[in-house]
Formats: C-alpha cells, sequence, structure tokens
C-alpha cells in the first residue's frame, strides 16, 4: 500500500499532472513534484528523495528515457505512462510496469502497488 510514500510525476500536459495528484493523495500518496520537461525530470530524478515516479514516455515530442535510465540506476521504481503503441518502450525498460492513458485511479493504485512491490 501507499504507506505515504512520495511519488515524482513526470508529465508534461497540466491537466493530467492535477488529475495524478488528485489520485495519489486519494489513494495515500505524497507528492513530490511534478516535472513537465525531460531536463526538469532528469535533474529531479538525480536529487531523489522519492519513493517512486509516473513517468509519461512523451514529454514535449521528446522520449524520456533518460530520466528512466537515471531512475533505474538509482534503483528508484517507476511506472511508464503511455498514450498508444507509438511509445515503444527501449528493451533496458520492457519489464517495466505501464499504465495506458487514458488513466483510471485503479489502474495508478495497480501500476504504483507492482512498480513498488518489485522494488
Amino acid at each position: 500500500m501507499s504507506d505515504g510514500k512520495t511519488i515524482l510525476i513526470v508529465e508534461d500536459e497540466a491537466m493530467i499532472g492535477m488529475m495524478l495528484e488528485d489520485y495519489l493523495d486519494t489513494l495515500g500518496y505524497r507528492l513530490h513534484a511534478i516535472a513537465e520537461s525531460v531536463d526538469d525530470a532528469c535533474a529531479k530524478a538525480r536529487e531523489g528523495g522519492f519513493d517512486a515516479a509516473l513517468l509519461d514516455c512523451n514529454l514535449h515530442g521528446e522520449k524520456s528515457w533518460p530520466v528512466a535510465d537515471i531512475l533505474a540506476q538509482s534503483g528508484i521504481p517507476f511506472v511508464f505512462a503511455t498514450g498508444g503503441m507509438a511509445d515503444d518502450l527501449p528493451t533496458s525498460h520492457a519489464d517495466r510496469p505501464t499504465l495506458a492513458k487514458p488513466f483510471t485511479i485503479g489502474a495508478v493504485e495497480r501500476a504504483l502497488n507492482k512498480a513498488l512491490s518489485a522494488a
């Protein structure tokens, strides 16, 4: 379960970010931060201080794989959020949980539980 764990949201669409923030609050998680670009997300991933991340695959047309690499190297579990099959996951992260848009609160809960239990 959530146990007040902190989550980094990496999402470039403000409305989706706010929706995810509401979901986390309802599920008992705490928001660490919302990063809207690959550079910002990489910086926050290097800083750490959170338990897991929800990582949108596509940020302003840029793939978020560098963020995934930093999280993996740091041992921080994460979930890929994907808008469709155009987001072919790199083979190095093919085993990560994925969350398909549009999100439901139940799907977010299951994906985070899976990521955190695998950590």
